[in-house]
């Protein structure tokens, strides 16, 4: 299944449009997904990081009380710490710090995702663009230009973390388990 939705994205001469077109298509499915583990084990061995980046934006706009119409971006990402909370559909008997815990590992996943499509590696950084374009611009060694929104600071960063800390703080009602305060040094 993974294979063929990556290759169902490359086939495009646009890997944005048919990513998004898929990830459209794909989403209802994975909000009735019932078990974490199912849906962790779908997003975490999807081949294509653009269709899990879109997949994970939808999540994440889906969970916002106020989406944004902001293309992805680090900026974009720093929005959904602010302003998204644990989905409804998720929250079946569960412990409340584990649904967190979810959240927590999705923004981790998107951000991972979204610097392999934009920001990291030589042969990923054109995966916005068709498998013949990409050829071209890898041997002319074209860099992709970054965004003003992918342009944050650090006191960006440590506000919005801070931020999100204490609204999760408050709705636990407790100190944050270890496993929290791990993944929240490693999205930092």
């Amino acid at each position: 299944l993974q294979r063929m939705l990556a290759m169902a994205v490359e086939v495009d001469r646009s890997p944005t449009c048919s990513s998004r077109k898929i990830a459209d298509d794909i989403f209802p499915l994975i909000l009735n997904i019932p078990l974490r583990s199912q849906r962790e084990a779908l997003l975490n061995t999807m081949e294509s990081q653009l269709l899990r980046c879109r997949l994970l934006e939808l999540l994440f706009q889906h969970s916002c009380d106020v989406p944004t119409t902001s293309s992805m971006s680090l900026d974009k990402i720093l929005y959904f710490l602010s302003h998204s909370s644990v989905l409804p559909q998720f929250q079946d008997e569960t412990a409340t710090w584990q649904r967190w815990d979810e959240m927590l590992q999705y923004l981790s996943l998107l951000l991972m995702s979204y610097q392999s499509v934009k920001l990291a590696f030589p042969l990923a950084e054109h995966l916005r663009s068709s498998l013949s374009d990409r050829m071209d611009l890898i041997v002319q060694k074209a860099k992709p230009r970054l965004q003003d929104s992918d342009d944050i600071s650090q006191l960006d960063i440590q506000l919005k973390m801070n931020d999100f800390i204490n609204r999760m703080q408050e709705a636990l009602g407790q100190p944050l388990p270890p496993q929290i305060q791990e993944k929240l040094f490693m999205l930092q």
